[in-house]
């Protein structure tokens, strides 16, 4: 089988189960199988593949089939143009949480914030990133998550920002040491318990603890945002990702409670709104 032959016979398999990008996923499977980039497969497509290849590309094509997400078979995605390594053990980033991280270089820049906090850091794409595009900049990362810790300490050694990164296993605020911080940034989990089961195959496959926003799926915004103004330099910000239908609940959470003013929403690329800001006042 011929590196064009292979990718035609995964795309055909992946379209027949309905897998979303099954021409992308294909290629992305034989790019990480023959450990070469996207052009060597354009130029070299009549290369034979050998016995071993073959059957490791295919025995990725089916569970891709089962629903098993590509980034937990390759351990790589990318995310604000860097690399990070994920598995099961943790949320694989989203493009849309590009839209927070942005935000809150945004404001950074604008208060010369200091000290940043990172709650449910995950594969630490958020701290990581954040390390990376801004100077002078010291962030602590939390999770409740041992698991995810080690592999969110991995990507901040990969992409050389170690040093400017605290990691702490704790449950939200529960273990951390009372410190103020310029901005605290979350993206929590937001899903509402009951719509877990109705997720696509691919996203039910991820850490349940990463999506399970509770029974209203607003039991983490609560908590951050009833202690949250606790950890905050005053003028400080909060910055949150936000499920697509989240804004109103959200907004009147940070309402209810008297601390915060000059409250606004984001949208994404696909116009959801997806980020609220709130700040000390």
């Amino acid at each position: 089988m011929t590196i064009k032959q292979a990718i035609i016979k995964g795309v055909t398999i992946l379209k027949l189960e309905k897998i979303s990008s099954p021409k992308l996923k294909a290629r992305l499977l034989l790019q990480y199988v023959l450990k070469k980039p996207r052009q060597y497969l354009i130029v070299y497509d009549n290369q034979k593949l050998t016995d071993f290849q073959e059957k490791e590309y295919l025995k990725y094509i089916e569970l891709l089939k089962q629903g098993e997400p590509i980034e937990h078979i390759t351990h790589q995605k990318e995310f604000m143009k860097l690399n990070f390594y994920v598995d099961e053990n943790v949320l694989i980033p989203r493009q849309d949480t590009e839209v927070l991280v942005e935000e809150v270089i945004k404001i950074a820049k604008k208060i010369n914030a200091k000290k940043i906090l990172d709650l449910c850091t995950g594969s630490g794409a958020i701290a990581v990133s954040l390390a990376k595009y801004l100077e002078n900049v010291q962030l602590t990362a939390l999770d409740i998550s041992g698991k995810a810790l080690d592999i969110a300490i991995s990507n901040a050694k990969n992409n050389h920002v170690q040093e400017k990164i605290t990691f702490v296993e704790s449950n939200l605020f529960e273990d951390l040491a009372q410190e103020k911080y310029d901005i605290i940034v979350s993206n929590p989990p937001y899903i509402k318990r009951k719509e877990i089961e109705n997720l696509d195959m691919e996203v039910r496959r991820e850490p349940k603890i990463a999506l399970d926003g509770g029974e209203d799926g607003l039991d983490f915004y609560k908590k951050i945002i009833d202690k949250g103004y606790e950890y905050l330099k005053y003028g400080g910000y909060i910055c949150l990702e936000i499920g697509y239908d989240q804004k109103e609940e959200v907004m009147k959470i940070i309402d209810d409670k008297k601390q915060y003013i000059n409250t606004y929403c984001k949208k994404d690329l696909y116009d959801n709104d997806r980020v609220i800001v709130t700040k000390i006042g």
